[in-house]
C-alpha cells in the first residue's frame, strides 16, 4: 500500500513543490495551488488531472479511483484509494499533477533531467 510518506518522497523532489497542512489534512502545492491533497484519514488522495479526462479515468478502473465530493467537482481533481495504487502509477500521477501547476519550461527542464 502506498503511504503518505511514499507520495511525499516523490512530491518534495519536484521544483517548486512544498508540503502544509490545512486543518488536519496534509497537502502539497505550488504557490497557492494544491497538486496533492490527503484525506484525514491518510487513506485516499486527491490530486490534479484535467476535468475532461476524470470520467473516463473513473469509470475504467472504479475500484481505485473515484470523482471529487460535488463540492470540488468544479475543480481538475480526482481521487484514488491508496491501497489500490502501485508505485510507478503514484509517481506518474503526482508528477502529472504537479505539471498542472508549473510553468511549462520548469516542467520541461526537470522532466528533462530524470
Amino acid at each position: 500500500m502506498i503511504t503518505v510518506e511514499d507520495v511525499r518522497r516523490v512530491a518534495l523532489t519536484l521544483p517548486r513543490a512544498y508540503e502544509v497542512l490545512v486543518r488536519d489534512r496534509i497537502k502539497f502545492r505550488v504557490g497557492s495551488l494544491v497538486f496533492v491533497a490527503f484525506s484525514r484519514d491518510e487513506t485516499l488522495m486527491g490530486f490534479g488531472f484535467p476535468r475532461e479526462e476524470r470520467e473516463h479515468l473513473v469509470s475504467s478502473r472504479p475500484e481505485t479511483f473515484q470523482l471529487p465530493s460535488p463540492g470540488d467537482m468544479r475543480y481538475q481533481w480526482v481521487v484514488a484509494d491508496m491501497a489500490a495504487l502501485d508505485p510507478d502509477e503514484m509517481e506518474e500521477l503526482v508528477i502529472d499533477a504537479w505539471r498542472m501547476c508549473v510553468p511549462k519550461g520548469v516542467a520541461r527542464k526537470f522532466l528533462d533531467g530524470i
